[in-house]
């Protein structure tokens, strides 16, 4: 409320001030106004956009999880991108990026893969990111050169304060370990250090061979899976609350949300904003906001047609 005053003052301030340069015919103070008007409206924007971010889980930590879709191993190298992507992204902003799992594709990317994000404001940005992701281009594992399109899927969900009481039955779960298939030295392979916690009731399965201690891969997957179920019971509230609003429904491959395409143009367009940029290169290495920001301030797509 505070802010908002100030805002009200100041655009007040700045009213008067114009009528003064009018009434003078003075330049320099018409100059002043505008810029007293600029310095208003970046106000204006900066308490919208927090406005954005006020949600419950909007300041925590992110866990953010990336699978490849449709397209074999070309998905599977997809998915690769768009996790260097947000590790970049999560880097330009200052966050600390913490990988949990990963599991590698048969032939080249992943399969797989989760990092933890941990920095002010992670989840209530990286949510914008839930959604099929989709890429078209040139495939470099065809020999005759042809154009491909793949897919991955994001998901994204708070990371939730170990003081929050998330109740697990015992009965629940299955808990199986094994030999993890990763990098990390011969000790990693030659013990059963990965661990698979499925929750039975919800089919929620969390991974974790990121660790040489089956110890840590236990207690890190019980924080992701916490995590995943609290994530889980919200969804469940607010599909409750209103079924048919688009952003609250499951995520699963009919929810695709921005277009890559790398051949034979190239251009970025998400499909919910209608935000576009040329600049494919700088968008993978982690330049997202241009499209994250118009989401969270609620920017709708124009009428122009969008990519099938």
């Amino acid at each position: 409320m505070e802010s908002c005053d100030r805002v009200g003052r100041a655009l007040e301030d700045a009213a008067a001030l114009h009528e003064l340069a009018e009434e003078a015919g003075d330049d320099a103070v018409r100059a002043e106004v505008a810029g007293a008007a600029v310095a208003v409206g970046a106000e204006v924007e900066a308490l919208e956009f927090r406005r954005m971010l006020s949600g419950e889980h909007d300041r925590a930590g992110a866990i953010v999880e990336v699978k490849s879709g449709a397209g074999g191993v070309e998905a599977m190298d997809w998915a690769a991108m768009l996790y260097r992507m947000y590790t970049r992204y999560c880097e330009r902003r200052g966050w600390a990026v913490e990988p949990a799992d990963l599991v590698a594709g048969e032939e080249a990317g992943i399969s797989q893969a989760s990092f933890f994000a941990r920095g002010d404001y992670a989840y209530g940005f990286l949510k914008a990111e839930r959604g099929v992701h989709r890429l078209v281009r040139i495939s470099p594992f065809d020999q005759n050169a042809r154009r491909q399109t793949s897919f991955a899927a994001v998901d994204v969900t708070p990371e939730i304060d170990d003081d929050i009481v998330i109740d697990i039955k015992e009965a629940d779960v299955r808990i199986d370990t094994y030999r993890s298939s990763g990098a990390g030295g011969q000790k990693v392979n030659k013990t059963d250090s990965a661990v698979r916690i499925t929750h039975l009731p919800t089919g929620i399965v969390v991974a974790m061979q990121n660790e040489r201690s089956q110890q840590k891969n236990r207690s890190m997957a019980w924080k992701i899976l916490r995590s995943r179920l609290y994530e889980h019971e919200e969804r469940k509230r607010q599909a409750a609350l209103d079924a048919v609003e688009a952003q609250k429904k499951d995520i699963d491959f009919g929810s695709q949300i921005r277009s890559y395409v790398l051949q034979p143009y190239q251009l970025v367009k998400d499909l919910r904003t209608g935000v576009e940029s040329g600049r494919v290169a700088d968008v993978l290495d982690g330049d997202l906001d241009q499209f994250v920001t118009p989401f969270l301030m609620g920017v709708r797509r124009t009428d122009r047609a969008v990519d099938g």
